[in-house]
């Protein structure tokens, strides 16, 4: 689905202009990103969160010479799906399949 498909569903659901629509979008779109720039989560409970990640500085490669490079440390958006949007995909755990919190040890 585009950004397009996006607001002509939008303005088909609730009988306004696509034009009405693609501005209703853009302002949601954009107070989503003002709240990540400032550092907040974005929850729409069930759907999911968007979040803002820290990824740390590290070193890499670069794939053409093989030469070693510093990355620096950034923050990156990202976004968690809710329950409902897990389930809805198909990818919920089933309710017997919870985690226990441990690893399992490595055979020896």
């Amino acid at each position: 689905m585009t950004k397009a498909d996006l607001i002509d569903a939008v303005a088909g659901e609730v009988e306004i202009s696509k034009r009405q629509a693609g501005e209703i979008v853009d302002l949601i779109l954009e107070e989503i990103k003002t709240a990540l720039q400032k550092g907040d989560r974005v929850a729409l409970t069930p759907f999911g969160s968007f979040v803002v990640r820290s990824r740390k500085a590290r070193e890499g490669r670069n794939p053409k010479t093989g030469e070693k490079i510093k990355i620096a440390a950034r923050k990156v958006p990202a976004f968690v799906a809710g329950k409902s949007l897990k389930d809805a995909v198909g990818g919920g755990r089933s309710s017997g399949a919870k985690r226990s919190g441990r690893k399992k040890s490595a055979k020896r």
